[in-house]
């Protein structure tokens, strides 16, 4: 089964809004980094925003003011506000969950498609 589910991905016009959410199985271990890279067409992953589970947040620096990340961690879920969206923001985004401590491991949700266009 998969431990990380994303959704929230479509198509949106310029300046439109689309909130990504992420849950993580329980047996992710609960002290970790949660986030989101994208990937555009013939261009190399990015990390876009990142939070750890304390709520320490860092963005890419395109997406400061527009994107906002938050975690509840209640409910093993990161989400990915996105406002004031541009066609550059047009990518596939990924989940991305980092277990902190020794031994931590990496999982990757599946992605989903974002696409911003007249």
């Amino acid at each position: 089964q998969e431990q990380l589910v994303e959704t929230g991905g479509g198509l949106v016009h310029p300046g439109g809004s689309l909130r990504l959410s992420c849950t993580a199985s329980d047996s992710i271990f609960s002290a970790n980094a949660m986030g989101w890279f994208r990937q555009g067409p013939g261009k190399q992953r990015q990390l876009v925003a990142i939070v750890t589970d304390s709520g320490a947040a860092n963005y890419v620096d395109s997406v400061k003011g527009r994107f906002a990340i938050s975690r509840d961690n209640a409910k093993n879920t990161v989400y990915l506000q996105m406002n004031s969206l541009r066609p550059e923001d047009t990518a596939v985004y990924y989940c991305y969950v980092q277990e902190i401590g020794a031994g931590g491991r990496t999982y990757w949700g599946q992605g989903t498609q974002v696409t911003v266009a007249s």
